[in-house]
């Protein structure tokens, strides 16, 4: 092993370092660097043997996979081993390079003992960067202090069909909103000093969340226009406002070509367009599915020179493209090496940034702690709590009557399983630990002992067991699951309707099971033609409904379900995404009236499944049906709007006014919020945009800013948003990234179709050209204009 040597020296620049190394290797040992091994080879049946890992990566290796994950492990466990596989690579690998680990961190970091918080879109409702930041920056602490390096999150996939099961990971429909949260997800995951940090992973590039029919990994159709200006945005937001230091290639392909396999795709739009500079990994398998799944390549020589070649750097899980067939075809002279060193130096460069020659073990007496902070609890409690969404309530809740009774009904009201997302610890370990039914492809190891992941829960509080807790003692609380998420069991049927029609009220908790597995109703590889609430559900709700009691329906679920015929048979309709393990108290929260319900929908709810896709932006006169405006069975409009959330107290808009010159100048829209209600409260302050008249069909309605606004009753606020022309700015007929001159009507509202406020703006000037990768995010003021005088 080389113990002298300059890219040991931190005190030289990263690419002087990294061009010293890179000088210094085989080919083999470069090739290591392209790839991961899978973490159960590096064991054997008596545990970790380190000449036997030696053995498996003479040579190092770029990552090993989910090892958090994947296991058993107690987060200490993790980290010891992890130490142990790291000495193996820099104490007895010639040069000495160490590995990155990478884990799954969309909702939290998934891993036996880590905290559990709301799942993306939960996170998106809350339509709060600065909470999803201090989200990200909690799971970077518990990652880090166990030695994963490499988180694959956030998911920037802009959803537009709830028949993908996916759409739970997503931060919503909307490419600003969507770009907003990403970009503090990053923020908060690597830090402004990547030696703190772990590295963030936009994934999935490209337009993977709009698949044919709702399928996962099915083909995507979509122009260039489209492609850049939604599906794009997110990546290009995290990347411009946040460093994203590394992007996931899609399954998908988009228009034919496939994501991990097209340089159109990898390098012109991601790199040359967009301007990330970071390293590229290949979503697990893709590689190869270049030759098994697309038919673009012979064989595995031929998939892993199309991928190197369009600009993917690290291939994952495995080498397997990119090990010996890529080395055939460098030896044959195939593949240029240059290639190869393009891509290792990225991964390289990623390795020096994050400090890991320097500093590659961790310190495993810290890891308790930081594990066991009671503060982990506490931040996922105020997320969940955020999350909830009011979308409907006659005035029942909040629930601060004098109550005699209370029933709480339904599958979801107290399992813990369904307070997790699909990619939650460890719900996302479903198919290697229910059941012997593991779907193909798929390579989760069974192991033994400690080392076998299992169904190991965090605190969780089900909605019945914070109900239990938050009541006063002399309230009568009685529980009947009625049924299970899926089936056909209806005998407990009966006993919920009676439970109901003996309460003042009924809190009815239904929903789906977000996971891999085929038990799961909802997650990766769990897509849907129906989007109603499954098995007996519907006809649980009814037959409690059917008593006259009044009723709470709460929709605990990964899925934007269908809820057209269920709404008008209650008092309040709360919707949840998975809340993770603060999910009971939060609701509990907002039900009881101890916290204001401030969540607001990230997604459209429509009112049929065949109105998808159904979103608030689409392309100018695409919102309805010509000549009628409705469908013949069905209205146009959906039940519960993008943006849509009620509060339990109110707010008035007014003394809009703008002011805008040229394509060059920002513009400036104000508006005063007031709270005119008998609470304290909070708004979603959401600014829109319409281009009247331009070269191309522009969107009827967009969300370009947005805001939190608190006030006390009686309070108010102006609110002023700064719109620098680049966010106008779209791709012209010739693909030009422009803003025209010419009128933009701004509207201000709670929810895109509770407009407030409009004022029409004319823009003069040329028409200016931009950057995508330049745009400038919309800048908020809030000031305080009238605060009440305490009594």
């Amino acid at each position: 092993m080389t113990t002298d040597a300059p890219y040991k020296d931190p005190r030289l620049a990263v690419d002087e370092r990294v061009g010293d190394l890179l000088a210094r290797m085989s080919l083999d040992e470069k090739l290591a660097q392209l790839g991961a091994v899978e973490f159960p080879l590096l064991m054997t049946e008596h545990g970790f043997d380190a000449d036997a890992a030696l053995a498996r990566v003479p040579f190092g290796i770029g990552e090993v996979t989910r090892i958090g994950a994947t296991t058993g492990l107690e987060p200490v466990q993790t980290a010891e081993l992890l130490n142990r596989i790291q000495r193996v690579l820099v104490e007895r690998t010639r040069l000495g390079i160490p590995t990155m680990v990478h884990e799954e961190s969309v909702a939290g970091y998934c891993a036996r003992g880590a905290t559990v918080f709301p799942q993306a879109l939960a996170l998106a409702s809350a339509w709060d960067p600065a909470l999803v930041q201090e989200v990200a920056d909690r799971i970077r602490v518990q990652m880090f202090a166990v030695g994963a390096r490499h988180a694959l999150a956030p998911v920037l996939d802009v959803a537009r069909d709830p028949r993908w099961g996916r759409l739970e990971e997503t931060y919503g429909e909307d490419p600003v909103l969507a770009g907003a949260l990403g970009s503090a997800y990053v923020r908060g995951m690597q830090t402004d000093d990547l030696t703190r940090g772990v590295l963030a992973t936009g994934k999935h590039f490209l337009a993977h969340g709009l698949s044919e029919g709702g399928r996962n990994h099915a083909p995507v159709q979509v122009g260039p226009r489209e492609l850049r200006e939604i599906y794009a945005e997110p990546f290009a937001a995290a990347v411009r406002h946040a460093g994203l230091a590394s992007v996931m290639s899609s399954y998908s392909c988009v228009d034919g070509l496939p994501g991990s396999g097209s340089r159109e795709i990898l390098t012109t739009l991601l790199r040359d367009e967009l301007g990330f500079v970071g390293l590229v990994v290949a979503d697990y398998f893709s590689v190869s599915l270049l030759m098994r799944y697309h038919r673009v390549a012979a064989d595995r020589s031929e998939a892993a020179m199309k991928a190197l070649a369009a600009g993917l750097d690290l291939e994952l899980p495995a080498l397997d493209c990119f090990g010996e067939p890529l080395r055939e075809a460098v030896k044959a002279g195939r593949a240029p090496v240059e290639a190869v060193d393009r891509a290792v130096r990225r991964v390289l460069t990623a390795k020096m940034r994050l400090g890991l020659f320097e500093s590659p073990y961790v310190d495993t007496g810290r890891v308790a702690t930081v594990f066991t902070d009671p503060t982990n609890a506490a931040l996922a409690r105020r997320a969940a709590t955020r999350a909830v969404v009011l979308v409907a309530n006659d005035g029942l809740l909040p629930l601060t009557q004098t109550l005699s009774k209370v029933a709480v009904i339904g599958p979801a009201a107290d399992d813990l399983r369904l307070l997790q997302g699909d990619y939650h610890y460890p719900a996302h370990l479903d198919a290697s630990f229910e059941h012997n039914d593991v779907p193909e492809g798929f390579t989760l190891p069974s192991g033994t002992g400690a080392m076998r992941p299992g169904a190991y829960y965090t605190d969780h509080v089900t909605l019945l067991a914070a109900l239990r807790a938050a009541l006063p003692t002399e309230v009568e609380l009685r529980y009947e699951k009625g049924c299970e998420i899926r089936g056909d069991d209806r005998s407990g049927i009966a006993a919920a309707r009676a439970a109901a029609a003996a309460a003042d009220v009924a809190i009815v908790a239904v929903g789906g099971r977000s996971g891999l597995g085929d038990l799961s109703t909802v997650g990766e590889a769990r897509d849907a033609v129906d989007l109603r609430l499954t098995g007996l559900q519907e006809q649980l709700v009814e037959a409690v409904t059917s008593t006259g009691t009044p009723t709470v329906l709460v929709v605990m679920s990964g899925r934007a379900h269908v809820l057209t015929d269920l709404a008008p048979r209650v008092q309040a309709l709360v919707v949840a995404w998975p809340l993770g393990e603060q999910g009971g108290n939060a609701l509990a929260d907002v039900l009881l009236g101890r916290a204001e319900p401030t969540g607001r929908l990230a997604v459209t709810l429509p009112r049929s499944v065949g109105q998808v896709p159904l979103y608030h932006s689409h392309r100018s006169g695409g919102s309805r049906s010509v000549f009628y405006d409705d469908y013949t069975d069905c209205p146009h409009t959906p039940l519960f709007a993008f943006g849509h959330g009620l509060g339990y107290t109110t707010f008035a808009y007014s003394d809009v006014a703008a002011d805008g010159t040229d394509t060059l100048t920002p513009v400036s829209v104000g508006v005063t919020v007031s709270n005119t209600g008998g609470r304290d409260g909070e708004e979603v302050v959401q600014l829109y945009v319409t281009d009247l008249v331009a070269s191309v069909a522009r969107p009827e309605v967009m969300l370009i800013g947005f805001t939190r606004v608190s006030l006390p009753r009686g309070g108010s606020a102006r609110v002023t948003f700064t719109v620098h022309p680049s966010r106008l700015a779209f791709y012209d007929e010739a693909m030009n990234f422009v803003v025209e001159p010419g009128r933009f009507l701004f509207s201000i509202g709670a929810s895109s179709l509770d407009i407030r406020q409009q004022v029409e703006v004319e823009l003069g000037g040329a028409v200016t050209a931009y950057l995508q990768r330049q745009v400038v995010p919309v800048a908020t003021d809030i000031s305080i204009k009238d605060m009440p005088v305490p009594a």
